[in-house]
């Protein structure tokens, strides 16, 4: 079920070898009961309605990890922050959503980057020891946790109409749904339900909320009313 991820990670043609091999090796019944799997079931781990990141380098990280090889690189950090060179120690990589990341090590910190924010990258000759213990599954749940909790540094109330909230898990983060579940109080009007959700910024929580259109009206704080209210009587 992983034939897209094993050729962005350069490992297409040793799959589908390991494949024949596994399968030429099963009897009978295993054979079958494999093909029909296949027939049924299909991984598709992109997200809906966003293209593919180019992700030139992402075979080269992979190698490097596999041979515990250090590589520098010319990397794109988010935001305005511009461009930084680091020498680093891959340590695994991580498909989230359709988008690749890699973790390694840096100043004797384990740190998270997205592979298709990578510029140039150089695989060095020194090799490394890796860390003892490391569970890259286990730091991948903090980190994503930690991760979450830093981009919303603020608070919402909001009111949804039914249509509002049928939209809801379709225009906005998991996190904003979850928190509407949790918190979702009758509202005044008939139907309508009043939440608090978690929020970047007033701007960017303005552009997401507009997507309900006008099943929904922000409460609180008193800048994101002004703001979606500026926005609506320009769009008027």
């Amino acid at each position: 079920g992983l034939p897209g991820p094993a050729t962005d990670l350069g490992l297409g043609p040793v799959l589908a070898t390991a494949e024949l091999k596994l399968l030429a090796a099963l009897p009978a019944g295993l054979r079958d009961s494999a093909a029909r799997l296949r027939e049924r079931f299909y991984l598709d781990p992109a997200g809906w309605f966003y293209g593919e990141e180019p992700i030139p380098h992402l075979s080269a990280v992979a190698a490097a990890i596999w041979e515990q090889r250090a590589i520098r690189v010319r990397y794109l950090r988010a935001g305005r922050s511009g461009e930084v060179t680091r020498a680093l120690d891959p340590l695994g990589v991580v498909l989230k959503g359709g988008t690749w990341y890699f973790v390694a090590r840096a100043d004797d910190q384990v740190r998270t980057y997205r592979v298709g924010r990578i510029l140039d990258l150089e695989v060095l000759d020194a090799r490394f020891a890796r860390p003892e213990p490391f569970d890259l599954p286990a730091y991948w749940q903090t980190w994503a946790r930690s991760f979450e909790a830093r981009m919303y540094r603020g608070e919402a109330v909001i009111a949804l109409s039914p249509r509002g909230r049928e939209l809801l898990p379709y225009v906005a983060a998991p996190a904003v749904a979850r928190a509407v579940e949790a918190t979702a109080a009758p509202d005044d009007r008939e139907g309508w339900v009043r939440a608090t959700i978690p929020i970047e910024s007033i701007e960017h929580a303005s552009g997401e909320l507009l997507r309900l259109g006008a099943g929904v009206e922000a409460l609180a704080p008193p800048e994101l009313r002004a703001r979606l209210a500026e926005v609506v009587a320009e769009l008027a």
